[in-house]
């Protein structure tokens, strides 16, 4: 499997990486971080504090942690489909 890097972060799983919400429409949201540990069409299934928290994918900004130690912004917008249809199309697009 590749390294995940910012240029390549939609081919990959998010489940397992850590995220923060950076920005919502619903301020609610803002400041959430912690694991991903699952993954919906809609939504994005994140442990905080202990406690999985559910934070819809549209409305939001998130900034996720590579393994390598760099930090990527992604709307929200950008991930709102299914893992494995997100993971299909992206292996489409030409980088």
């Amino acid at each position: 499997m590749t390294r995940i890097t910012s240029q390549n972060l939609l081919k990959h799983e998010l489940i397992g990486l850590a995220v923060r919400v950076v920005n919502s429409a619903h301020p609610g949201y803002v400041g959430i971080s912690g694991m991903v540990i699952n993954e919906t069409k809609n939504m994005l299934l994140i442990l905080h504090e202990g406690k999985p928290k559910s934070v819809p994918k549209k409305p939001s900004v998130f900034q996720f942690s590579l393994p390598d130690g760099a930090l990527v912004e992604v709307g929200g917008v950008e991930i709102a489909m299914r893992p494995e249809d997100r993971i299909e199309k992206a292996a489409w697009r030409k980088s």
